[in-house]
């Protein structure tokens, strides 16, 4: 039975600083690092034939540090945009806290965590072209990639890695956990947690738990 692990890159420079990362290309923290190594002392009697990940720095060095320490250095790796984390918009680089006291918890909790809320997207230095993307805007990238890339692996009965980020993670666990507009609200997934999905020879999930 193929498995899939969901891997959420290690803390971040920016995690560690409470501000709002996106697509800002942030390396992991001395923590994030650590965190990369303890998921690859858990995945260590995994084998894995392909794995998949962002263009972000943090989530490359963190597949990196796994596949090294469980010896699987030489497995094909695909790096693509499409996993990248969403885009933050004008709140890129703010400090979470001090933009909550300015907008309020409520609201800055809709832009992180609801589904179709996007945050402002004014141009700023961090966001010069004025971008910014909902869950909703996300999904619609990362999910016709997840499917067309990595789900025909998957049935081809091969084990995937893919080390990405919080919310490009959140729309395809919405989508594998079949979870609604509403529960995704509470969905958060902790940085350095592989998530594992085994699947059955039909191609459907037949177990999914944290490791």
């Amino acid at each position: 039975m193929p498995n899939l692990i969901l891997l959420r890159h290690g803390e971040s420079q920016w995690n560690l600083e409470n501000r709002f990362t996106g697509w800002t290309d942030v390396p992991l923290s001395p923590k994030g690092e650590q965190e990369a190594r303890e998921a690859g002392q858990k995945l260590k009697s995994y084998k894995f034939d392909v794995a998949y990940t962002s263009v972000l720095k943090r989530a490359i060095d963190t597949l990196n540090i796994v596949l090294k320490i469980i010896g699987q250095e030489k497995i094909p790796i695909s790096y693509d945009k499409a996993l990248n984390e969403r885009h933050y918009g004008a709140l890129q680089g703010l400090n979470k806290t001090e933009t909550a006291q300015k907008y309020g918890d409520q609201q800055v909790k809709l832009w992180r965590r609801s589904y179709d809320v996007a945050p402002p997207k004014e141009k700023t230095a961090l966001n010069p072209d004025a971008i910014s993307e909902s869950l909703k805007d996300t999904a619609a990238r990362t999910l016709p990639y997840f499917e067309s890339k990595i789900v025909p692996e998957i049935n081809a009965g091969k084990n995937v890695i893919v080390s990405a980020h919080g919310n490009s993670l959140r729309s395809i666990v919405m989508k594998l956990d079949n979870l609604t507009r509403e529960e995704v609200v509470e969905l958060n997934i902790p940085t350095g947690v592989p998530l594992l999905y085994v699947y059955d020879s039909k191609g459907s999930i037949k177990e999914h738990r944290s490791l």
